[in-house]
């Protein structure tokens, strides 16, 4: 110790100190073993350098009545939760616009464990973000509520803290994105599952609960990693991406939160040209909408969310010219472009959390509507598809949509905000169609008479296709727009700057 350094502020260094991962070898030693990164260590590839300013860091666990202090503040450091405030991409949008709050859940304390003062922390940190309007980022690794917390007397069951309350509240006022390696369990999974984007790595179990509820309550013995293991939870939409490991996850968070961080000077485009024969000659064929998406974003732009999800609609964030665009897409590799349930559901969800952040929307639309019959009606489609329509309805900001192709139906209602006047504009490419039905429906339907009075197959399949071309050239995208269904047709190349006129005219710059 400096000969003038006073005791309290060398007392106040040597006490801090016990909290980092220098003075706590062997948990740091036990997270790097199982190739796992220290809290701090997240920490630190999280926010900007020099910008962290914590928040409760001599805390410790609510257990001085059972163990030694001093132990204590090294073994509980922090209480399991470093929390504070940032900046997160600075050096992309300005110091401004970085402003964050973070929260770490530290499984090196107790198995990431929810205590008495690790609610107050989660709670405190919470109310800031509402109160300053900062984005969150929360890591969530964790077994949940804490038993051993002996000092609290005053608590019988301990159900009235706040902590999963405030963080649902910030719903809708400022972007959260949750991130998880490792275990996730009960209150951890609760807090996770409530945020806006959810990110896990491959090595993530996640669940309401953890073994010991689960043996508790009689409904077996189980590992926790048979609980909740990735491929289930991408599978089932829990978790929005999937990252390789903690540095992964760490910048596919930066990544995501600079969408709601607002646009960047720095952005590049690659020809647009290849977008006018991207559509086959062939009507029936199937082509990659992703390769239109990368196509017309900026470079390396377009962040996809839960692939394996209602696959049929693409949900995701890209920008154009900086700026950052929500984006739905059909995807007509998948059921032909048909919604079905889980696609409309997934879509309504992704509109309700970006519509109060700000982010405008664009549409690119091509499906033959929503996908019917009776095992479409047994996955619940009256209630999950109408989710679609609830969310356009609701929406503030403003929608573009460029139809590719198809627009047929309900379901081409349901992608552009409900209705194809509720777009701020609507455009077609040359290639695009129209009709109350698919063309190949309305035909069957419409024809029906025509077509059993052939009692040729050959003969009735040459009128039914000739049929089927008479109502194409009815219903495509220049008589579409000549009768005000849609606003324009335009050329494919020229898509970019349709999308970003329509926005300046929206946002009045």
């Amino acid at each position: 110790m400096d000969a003038d350094t006073r005791p309290e502020l060398a007392a106040l260094r040597e006490r801090l100190q016990r909290t980092l991962d220098d003075r706590r070898v062997d948990a740091r030693s036990r997270r790097h073993a199982r190739g796992y990164r220290t809290a701090r260590e997240n920490v630190d590839d999280l926010v900007d350098p020099g910008s962290f300013q914590e928040y409760g860091q001599l805390a410790v666990a609510a257990q001085r009545s059972r163990r030694d202090y001093e132990d204590l503040q090294s073994s509980t450091a922090a209480d399991g939760i470093i929390t504070g405030t940032c900046t997160i991409n600075a050096g992309q949008v300005g110091g401004e616009r970085a402003r964050a709050a973070i929260i770490v859940n530290d499984y090196a304390v107790l198995a990431g464990t929810q205590g008495f003062f690790h609610h107050k922390k989660l709670d405190r940190m919470c109310e800031l973000a509402g109160e300053l309007q900062l984005p969150v980022v929360m890591y969530t690794e964790g077994g949940g509520g804490r038993p051993g917390d002996t000092d609290v007397t005053t608590q019988i069951a301990g159900l009235d803290v706040e902590s999963f309350r405030t963080w649902a509240a910030l719903s809708g006022k400022v972007p959260r994105i949750a991130v998880n390696n490792g275990y996730c369990f009960a209150g951890n999974a609760a807090l996770f599952g409530c945020a806006d984007f959810t990110i896990a790595t491959r090595n993530s179990w996640i669940g309401m609960a953890g073994p010991a509820m689960i043996e508790g309550g009689g409904l077996g013995k189980y590992e926790p990693t048979d609980i909740g293991p990735i491929d289930v939870q991408a599978r089932n939409g829990v978790v929005d991406i999937v990252a390789e490991d903690e540095a992964h996850a760490t910048a596919l968070a930066k990544y995501l939160l600079a969408y709601f961080q607002g646009p960047v000077d720095h952005w590049r485009v690659g020809p647009q040209e290849p977008l006018r024969d991207i559509i086959p000659a062939d009507r029936r064929w199937g082509y990659p909408v992703r390769r239109v998406i990368e196509t017309l974003a900026d470079e390396g732009s377009f962040l996809e969310l839960q692939r394996t999800v209602g696959r049929s609609v693409i949900t995701g964030f890209i920008r154009l010219e900086g700026r950052p665009l929500a984006l739905i897409a059909n995807d007509c590799q998948q059921l032909g472009g048909a919604v079905d349930s889980e696609a409309a559901e997934k879509a309504a969800r992704f509109l309700r959390i970006c519509d109060p952040l700000g982010l405008p929307v664009l549409s690119l639309t091509d499906t033959p509507g929503f996908m019917v019959g009776p095992d479409s009606e047994r996955q619940g489609a009256v209630r999950r598809m109408s989710s679609l329509f609830l969310a356009g309805a609701d929406m503030s900001v403003p929608v573009v949509a460029i139809f590719l192709r198809k627009g047929y139906g309900l379901g081409a209602m349901a992608m552009t905000g409900g209705s194809f006047v509720r777009p701020v504009y609507a455009a077609a490419w040359p290639t695009g169609e129209f009709g109350g039905m698919g063309l190949e429906g309305a035909v069957r339907l419409g024809y029906s008479k025509e077509l059993e009075a052939v009692p040729d197959p050959a003969e009735r399949e040459v009128l039914f296709n000739e049929l089927v071309g008479r109502m194409y050239e009815i219903g495509k995208a220049t008589e579409a727009a000549a009768h005000l269904e849609i606003d324009a047709v335009i050329d494919p190349a020229d898509t970019r700057e349709v999308v970003l006129r329509a926005l300046r005219a929206a946002a009045g710059n």
